[in-house]
């Protein structure tokens, strides 16, 4: 891994574990602003980083929502 992707990736961690904390879910396009101005690499690493984790994160919550609903139409009937 290169110096920019893993200064990316560990920007990436902090920017979204800050957004979770203080429930602002557009910080991590205010920090890329902050990037853009210094280094567009930097930015453009650092928003890839954030979107592929944003996207996995709504993929595991879909994988979640089908697992939830297939098992509770295997469940037997409580009587």
């Amino acid at each position: 891994m290169s110096t920019v992707e893993t200064l990316a990736a560990k920007l990436a961690d902090d920017v979204l574990a800050a957004q979770d904390e203080i429930g602002n879910d557009r910080l991590f396009v205010e920090i890329g602003q902050v990037l853009a101005a210094a280094s567009q690499t930097l930015e453009e690493a650092f928003l890839t980083e954030c979107r592929v984790r944003l996207a996995e994160h709504k993929g595991r919550a879909a994988l979640e929502r089908a697992l939830a609903t297939h098992r509770s139409r295997q469940e037997p009937d409580a009587q």
